[in-house]
């Protein structure tokens, strides 16, 4: 049983992470011309093209990518006790462990987007790449701001450190 719990919250893992991913990158307004946002894009199709039927963008707010990761993040946090003959969480229990899945695999996603940057920006300064464009779309909007506190030292850029001080911060928050 333990194996199926496992199976079933890797796929819904990595459901939730496509899904968020799609709906950061139109919140950071990434270039989906680029392989990887379309590849993004093609694989969250199937889930978002019919929840965007019933569910039309606010503004700039993709309804139908929010309600996905929210059904995903739900899914999630009520697998473990479904399958393991628990029953159902109580309502507003789910909602919380639903909210805080939301924010660990957003701050998750942040920090190794901010690390996978950094390392590029290090060992191929100045080429492009589609992971490198897709990461500075990504990660520009959350270092822009620690960037006017704390300027580049000595030539080098400190803002992903801070950044990733931050996120691991707020990580042990939500613990």
């Amino acid at each position: 049983m333990a194996a199926l719990i496992y199976l079933f919250e890797t796929l819904l893992s990595l459901c939730l992470l496509a899904v968020l991913l799609r709906l950061l990158l139109q919140w950071s307004r990434a270039d989906f011309r680029n392989p990887l946002a379309r590849s993004i894009v093609h694989l969250t199709n199937p889930i978002i093209v019919p929840l965007r039927r019933l569910l039309p963008a606010i503004g700039r707010l993709d309804t139908a990518s929010c309600v996905a990761v929210v059904v995903f993040a739900l899914l999630q946090v009520a697998v473990a006790p479904l399958l393991s003959g628990a029953g159902p969480l109580p309502a507003l229990l789910w909602l919380r462990f639903a909210a805080v899945e939301i924010l660990r695999t957003t701050l998750w996603t942040y920090f190794f987007a901010i690390v996978l940057y950094a390392m590029l920006s290090l060992i191929a300064p100045g080429t492009y790449s589609p992971a490198q464009g897709l990461l500075v779309a990504l990660c520009e909007p959350v270092l822009r701001p620690i960037r006017r506190i704390i300027p580049p030292l000595g030539g080098m850029d400190w803002s992903p450190l801070w950044a990733g001080i931050v996120i691991q911060m707020l990580l042990i928050l939500l613990r």
